[in-house]
């Protein structure tokens, strides 16, 4: 049975930019570029009581909070904390799978510090944490990723909970649905159909059941419900892309598409200035209100660097769109793809610009 710790920073742009102005601790801090399009990349504890969560609007964000402090997001800064994060969890296993960079996975079935247990691993990351970065981080502990994901959230903000073998069905049967990796939108009314809000809902259907109403997907449903994940922690995991998505309540023309493609590839470009990877080609993906999907992609000479070379290489897509006049479309993506490590395009800057 592997032993797994997943660690999640507690509101980490947020908290650094406390952490690096103290007369901010204790307000509520949004971390969000300004204008009409931009998208919260981080909110603080403080700003969370008003409802401000991370992707939402920021103009929507100033109206539930009118006295939030925003503050432009500084990646560089937050890059320089996560690494000595990660510096910490190399000190206690080779297995560290980041999934962005304020949190990661940790198979610490052994452990290279001799700890006595996974639990007493977590603990002692995150002692290590706030004694380097002065910042708190939450952690959960299970026998496989997806419980450990889940439990990292249970006690945030600075806490710890552990979910064992003995423990699985309790903890999960009260879960929403919502919150099984892979259930969007989409799954969630289909299960809704179904009388299906809870994990205990779901676990009287059978897997030919769920297979038949969801294919493939529907033999993992059946194992999350029982909290059965066999993914492993992959120390070289790479993400082959990144996007962010956008449906519509009501079709729109091509003409209408300007806004939600901008706001969506600022939400992507959030996530992706969270890698230490680099995309070179931009995706444009569409789809019409008869379901017909498009996609337009290019890859410039120079990877987009900025927040604005994403917008413009997303409207240059935009414009690349030549179906009839009268098409509506209910949803709208963009991408990023084709990465590249960061180090390799400072070092080789001739190769990739």
């Amino acid at each position: 049975m592997r032993k797994i710790v997943h660690i999640d920073m507690d509101a980490f742009y947020a908290s650094v930019e406390q952490r690096d102005q103290p007369e901010l601790k204790g307000k509520p801090v949004v971390v969000a570029w300004r204008g009409q399009r931009s998208v919260v990349c981080a909110a603080s504890y403080e700003a969370r009581r008003y409802g401000i969560r991370s992707a939402m609007p920021a103009l929507r964000a100033e109206i539930m909070c009118p006295d939030a402090i925003f503050l432009p997001p500084d990646f560089t800064r937050y890059r320089t904390v996560s690494k000595q994060i990660r510096e910490i969890f190399i000190s206690h296993t080779d297995l560290v799978e980041p999934l962005s960079l304020d949190e990661a996975y940790l198979d610490v079935s052994e452990n290279k510090t001799g700890l006595a247990s996974a639990t007493e691993v977590a603990e002692t990351i995150r002692a290590q944490i706030k004694e380097t970065t002065s910042l708190t981080a939450s952690a959960g502990v299970a026998s496989n990723k997806f419980l450990a994901k889940i439990a990292s959230d249970w006690r945030k903000p600075d806490g710890i909970f552990v979910v064992r073998p003995h423990q699985i069905e309790n903890f999960l049967k009260d879960l929403p649905v919502k919150k099984l990796p892979g259930v969007g939108k989409a799954t969630q009314s289909t299960l809704s159909g179904m009388g299906v809000g809870t994990v205990s809902e779901l676990l009287p259907f059978e897997l030919r059941e769920l297979e038949a109403q969801f294919g493939r997907f529907g033999v993992r449903l059946y194992n999350l419900a029982r909290g059965i994940d066999n993914n492993e922690v992959k120390p070289d995991r790479q993400r082959k892309s990144i996007s962010s998505e956008q449906t519509f309540e009501t079709d729109l023309s091509l003409e209408e598409l300007a806004a939600p493609t901008q706001s969506a590839a600022e939400r992507t470009w959030v996530v992706a200035t969270k890698s230490n990877r680099i995309g070179r080609t931009v995706v444009l993906k569409l789809k019409t209100s008869d379901f017909q999907s498009i996609t337009r992609s290019l890859t410039p000479p120079t990877h987009p660097t900025s927040l604005d070379d994403l917008n413009a290489l997303a409207m240059q897509l935009l414009e690349r769109v030549d179906l009839p006049a009268t098409t509506r479309y209910r949803l709208v993506g963009v991408g990023l793809s084709n990465f590249v490590d960061r180090v390799d395009v400072t070092m080789q800057p001739e190769l990739f610009d």
